[in-house]
């Protein structure tokens, strides 16, 4: 699970108002056997070892490890291949975005826009497993840490959830596993890459978005094929 944009409703980016939180949904074989070493040939191919931490924002600005990409041709190699990565990788998106704005001007006493979006995840992520025969199993939910009040309040939020505060109000069989930001995991860093073009995608659907059309075959669906409700929940 990763984030995109902040959650805070006293100061809203007027040029991104939206918080978007992204669930890639990994089998463990799949995850092991296909995520990992692919992520790790793409980096040694391009940096010549595989202790990089392919983060968007980085990327995007080329900065840092990626200061490289300020040539053209080279950063278009590097994101269709890194798109193709993508694109073949295993996994089941499930995302919740938030249209800060609306969802402050809707409520007179607003809930924190992470905490929501957690809620609305976490419930899809039980609904894809118990499609899947999965939903009585251990699923573990990794998320970078952050700080540590911010973690405090993340951890007792992700309990309530998972102790029946849900729109099932059922027990879910979560565990909540906090990664250091320095953590190299692969799941991590694809949550990082997808969580921007869904944000983007909401704000201006009519623009195209290459990022977003390749995420349109790994959201959950539902039974008739809807997209909108099941993988990607937008609210309000």
């Amino acid at each position: 699970m990763d984030e995109s944009g902040d959650h805070g409703l006293q100061s809203i980016d007027p040029n991104y108002p939206v918080f978007v939180l992204a669930f890639c949904v990994f089998e463990k074989t799949s995850y092991i056997e296909h995520l990992v070493p692919e992520l790790q040939k793409f980096k040694f191919r391009h940096f010549g070892h595989d202790q990089v931490i392919l983060h968007e924002t980085d990327i995007r600005k080329d900065r840092h490890d990626f200061a490289f990409l300020k040539d053209k041709a080279q950063k278009q190699a590097f994101m269709d291949e890194l798109t193709g990565l993508v694109q073949e990788a295993p996994f089941a998106l499930i995302s919740s975005v938030i249209r800060k704005a609306d969802y402050w001007q809707r409520y007179p006493e607003p809930g924190n826009p992470y905490h929501v979006a957690l809620t609305f995840g976490l419930e899809r992520i039980y609904y894809y497993l118990r499609r899947h025969g999965q939903s009585g199993a251990r699923t573990h939910i990794v998320v970078e840490k952050r700080g540590k009040r911010e973690d405090d309040e993340l951890e007792l939020e992700f309990r309530r959830i998972c102790d029946g505060a849900n729109y099932r109000q059922r027990e879910l069989p979560f565990e909540l596993v906090f990664a250091d930001k320095k953590s190299n995991s692969a799941g991590l860093q694809l949550a990082d890459l997808v969580a921007r073009p869904i944000g983007l995608h909401v704000l201006r659907p009519e623009k195209q978005n290459r990022a977003f059309e390749v995420l349109q075959e790994k959201f959950y669906r539902s039974g008739n094929g809807n997209r909108e409700g099941w993988g990607l929940k937008i609210h309000p």
